[in-house]
């Protein structure tokens, strides 16, 4: 859904990237400036009531995601250790917007909200966390798993559009809601993935592979 927003963000991004490249700024302090700083605003903005401004905050920051990547294929540093980074700092980042979207459930949000947001907003940051390891350790064995329903920017795109706009008047039974199925399509992506690698694995030419990477292949991760 936002992958054609993210391809015109890149563009945009591509004059600022070369600036910061001549200022001395590296793609990996990028990364991680951006991961700080989205994680500082869901934790402190969010759980303590407000929505409006942490939500249009931390959103406009997940645009510029990209802004590393364009710094690093302008720089010609493009590689496996950028990609290693910037994927695991997406897992703190995104596990932080979801902690104070719970929190927020937990401290301000009135019965039976309280209780069903809560678990919605929790089965989003375990599942969130789910989605990309399935993905992660397909490739891992040799297999692809680059399927499913939705992807890392639309999950926090959805989960943020659910919760921001609450302080205007959105009721709150509708984030609740819109969270339930966020976390249903997240589990639905799991299956995806799992029966995907599952037919790869015990098919023809992959049942031998399968049953010899079970024990021997590392843990990985890497992009929704």
């Amino acid at each position: 859904m936002l992958g054609r927003l993210r391809a015109t963000m890149q563009r945009v991004f591509a004059p600022l990237a070369r600036l910061l490249l001549r200022w001395g700024v590296s793609p990996d302090a990028v990364t991680v400036a951006g991961t700080v700083v989205v994680s500082v605003l869901a934790l402190t903005l969010l759980p303590t009531g407000h929505l409006l401004l942490g939500g249009l905050l931390i959103g406009a920051f997940t645009l510029t995601d990209s802004l590393d990547g364009v710094m690093a294929r302008a720089a010609g540093r493009s590689g496996p250790w950028g990609a290693f980074l910037d994927s695991t700092l997406d897992r703190v980042s995104d596990g932080a917007v979801f902690a104070g979207i719970t929190l927020w459930f937990v401290l301000h949000a009135e019965e039976p909200y309280t209780t069903w947001g809560t678990a919605a907003s929790l089965a989003c940051l375990v599942l969130g966390g789910v989605v990309p390891y399935a993905r992660a350790r397909a490739e891992s064995v040799g297999t692809t798993a680059a399927v499913g329903i939705a992807e890392r920017s639309d999950r926090l795109f959805v989960a943020l559009a659910a919760t921001t706009f609450i302080p205007l008047g959105v009721p709150v039974l509708v984030a609740v809601v819109v969270l339930a199925l966020l976390a249903a399509a997240s589990a639905v992506t799991v299956v995806q993935r799992v029966v995907t690698v599952r037919r790869q694995l015990t098919g023809p030419a992959g049942g031998a592979a399968g049953d010899g990477a079970r024990s021997t292949a590392p843990d990985t991760d890497t992009e929704v």
